[in-house]
């Protein structure tokens, strides 16, 4: 099923483009000591080790950790240049060598997308995060009574706080007959994957946009990014090259500004996305997860745990998290963009373990 995906993203992938006065402007200008690639060919500056005064002798350890578990695609931006870029094994057609241009899925790492599109709906007035969630989805849209259906907000699906029962079969089933009463909205915190998909049709519907048309216009046409939405199931699943992916993740690490563009979203609306969203799981913003918070609950638990997400990442880092181990990671204050594709390295629903073990071999090169 994952094949006939890249088949058919293969077969419809085109360039977009859109005027810049698309944009809303919020008066933030691009850091001066970020570079941005051009938006369309190959061209993307390098940056040498020895000007970064990195450790190139601990590149081997982490490369070989990477490789061993199942890594396709690795980059590291340094103030947006490439410091660090390397491929391996097959795509994942197995028709050739995994390579820059070879195509990948982001998994759950899409969802730090959604959150920016949500954003950018606001700025434009399409919509407000505080409102009920009927109100673009029309009334009925889960089993709940009409009450406690209308206390759930885009905010709530943002945030993972719905309330919406998780003891069901498929915590990926958007009908309404899957998306029944646990608790109040705002009350319980969970990693529920169904109530997040249904953002897209929010977003759609504010609109009156198709989501892969307004991706196109207000992100991947300002960004150079090529990449597709593919309906996998109930999901809806973001593909593109390792490369767009990083490209996001300097648009991110720049506040949603690309070179001289204009921002696209608000300077607020960043802020709350990229920090704790709620007090329940302080670790995740709008669909992003935050290191440093000393408190955590993991997909696929109801409980927290006294920790960070990763140990030995740096503490303002905050990341997209995909199955199998598909990473966007941003760290502003070294001005860092660390990119991760590949098959699963274990089991886990979000790889924690092989993640801070990841963050342990880098921090040995970038930290000389």
């Amino acid at each position: 099923m994952m094949k006939n995906a890249v088949l058919f993203l293969i077969g419809i992938i085109t360039c977009f483009s859109c005027d810049n006065t698309d944009m809303i402007s919020d008066d933030k200008e691009p850091e001066d000591d970020l570079y941005f690639p051009p938006n369309s060919g190959n061209e993307w500056e390098t940056i040498d080790f020895n000007a970064l005064d990195w450790n190139e002798n601990a590149l081997d350890d982490l490369y070989t950790y990477l490789e061993s578990n199942d890594t396709r695609a690795f980059i590291v931006l340094k103030d947006g240049k490439i410091a660090i870029e390397k491929y391996w094994g097959n795509n994942i057609l197995n028709t050739g060598a995994f390579e820059a241009n070879s195509l990948w899925y982001w998994a759950s790492a899409g969802k730090t997308l959604t959150a920016s599109l949500v954003g950018i709906a606001e700025q434009e007035g399409d919509l407000v995060i505080e409102d009920k969630s009927s109100d673009y989805l029309g009334t009925g849209w889960t089993s709940l009574s009409l009450e406690k259906e209308n206390l759930i907000t885009i905010k709530h699906q943002l945030t993972m706080t719905t309330g919406l029962a998780y003891q069901v079969s498929d915590l990926d089933c958007t009908e309404p007959s899957c998306l029944g009463y646990g608790t109040d909205a705002g009350m319980q915190w969970y990693y529920h994957n169904a109530a997040y998909t249904i953002l897209d049709e929010v977003i759609s519907n504010a609109t009156g946009i198709d989501y892969n048309s307004y991706t196109d216009q207000k992100i991947d046409a300002i960004t150079g990014m090529n990449g597709r939405w593919i309906p996998l199931g109930y999901n809806n699943v973001y593909w593109s090259t390792a490369r767009d992916m990083a490209r996001f993740g300097l648009l991110t690490l720049n506040k949603g500004v690309w070179k001289d563009n204009q921002a696209i979203y608000t300077e607020n609306y960043y802020r709350q996305m990229v920090n704790s969203s709620q007090d329940l799981n302080p670790s995740y913003g709008y669909l992003w997860w935050l290191n440093g918070e000393n408190k955590i609950q993991f997909p696929g638990t109801a409980s927290t745990l006294n920790i960070d997400l990763s140990s030995h990442a740096p503490e303002d880092l905050f990341a997209g998290m995909g199955k199998n181990g598909q990473f966007v990671e941003i760290v502003p204050n070294q001005n860092l963009v660390v990119i991760r594709m590949g098959e699963a390295p274990n089991d886990a629903l979000v790889p924690i373990v092989f993640h801070d073990e990841m963050w342990e071999k880098l921090s040995t090169v970038i930290s000389n």
